[in-house]
């Protein structure tokens, strides 16, 4: 029963960094730009929408030049988010197996 002892501290340990990886992703920013820096948008690592700026000037060019920049920025940013995500959590899980799941 040694075993099971050992995979319990082995999953308790997960667990931990787990929590500790979604914490930091929660207090994670990542800001990207498009038009120029025109259009900013700030997510966490989670992907969720911390900040949106958009200079004024910029807005003056209408709302279609305002609405690609915009779109733009948010999917670079949630593809970002995305990434750091993954490799939190990776991390967080890296060298943890559990018999008999082969790897899954």
């Amino acid at each position: 029963m040694a075993g099971v002892g050992k995979l319990l501290k082995q999953a308790q340990k997960m667990q931990r960094g787990i929590a500790e990886a979604q914490q930091a992703l929660a207090d994670e920013r990542i800001e990207v730009s498009h038009g120029g820096g025109a259009v900013r948008v700030t997510v966490n690592g989670h992907g969720e929408v911390q900040a949106v700026r958009i200079d004024p000037d910029f807005a003056k060019e209408g709302a279609a030049a305002l609405e690609l920049a915009l779109v733009a920025a948010l999917q670079e940013a949630s593809a970002k988010a995305r990434e750091v995500h993954q490799a939190r959590m990776q991390s967080a899980t890296a060298g943890f197996s559990l018999p008999g799941l082969g790897g899954l």
